[in-house]
């Protein structure tokens, strides 16, 4: 399966923002703090101002970044969400955030998406009571996603569930720290995604 495995702090620097790619080390070590600029930037000399193409490729690639998703399967998940109702902008957002790699960070389990992805492939988690390792499968209101029995001593989950209490749980997930499960209450409308995303670049970048 193809992946991103160059440095991860670039993509922070180029976005201009921690994208919170690397878990703790972005808070404790973040190298964006120390160099701000851009990666491959030489001096400081008056830059043109980005185009509005290239605000909306900037944005898009922003988003995937955030999320860790490739640009095929991006494509996807944008025609996806233009097949159904409502705004593309938010549709393609609550895609991403139904992603099963997704609703694991969000339960607290995985200190980035990187990791939680690494943490479904290895087959760690269920969904609705069967295994599952694919870490772009979407879950929808009512499923239940939970650790496999086997796997509630794996030393990174069990230090994982030690914390969650100190993570915010997003309302449209119920969390049982008891049985590391939770339930997906809804689909999370937009103010409940707190990630710092122009949606509507998005759509436009691909509208062109």
């Amino acid at each position: 399966m193809a992946r991103y495995t160059g440095p991860v702090c670039k993509l922070c620097r180029r976005e201009g923002m921690k994208l919170y790619l690397k878990a703790e080390k972005c808070i404790t070590k973040c190298t964006i703090e120390r160099r701000p600029s851009p990666p491959g930037q030489q001096g400081t000399g008056r830059r043109r101002r980005p185009t509005e193409y290239a605000l909306q490729w900037r944005e898009k690639q922003k988003v995937r970044r955030i999320y860790g998703v490739l640009e095929a399967q991006f494509r996807r998940h944008f025609a996806e969400a233009e097949r159904r109702a409502g705004s593309t902008g938010e549709s393609l957002l609550q895609i991403l955030e139904t992603r099963l790699d997704n609703v694991v960070y969000r339960m607290g389990l995985g200190g980035s998406r990187a990791q939680a992805r690494q943490l479904v492939r290895h087959g760690h988690f269920m969904v609705n009571g069967r295994k599952t390792n694919i870490p772009s499968a979407l879950v929808k209101p009512g499923d239940k996603v939970a650790v496999r029995e086997g796997s509630r001593e794996i030393e990174v989950i069990r230090i994982a569930a030690e914390g969650t209490g100190q993570r915010q749980i997003p309302a449209w997930l119920s969390f049982d720290p008891a049985t590391l499960s939770a339930r997906i209450n809804t689909l999370p409308s937009r103010n409940e995604i707190d990630a710092q995303i122009s949606e509507q670049l998005v759509v436009e970048f691909y509208a062109r």
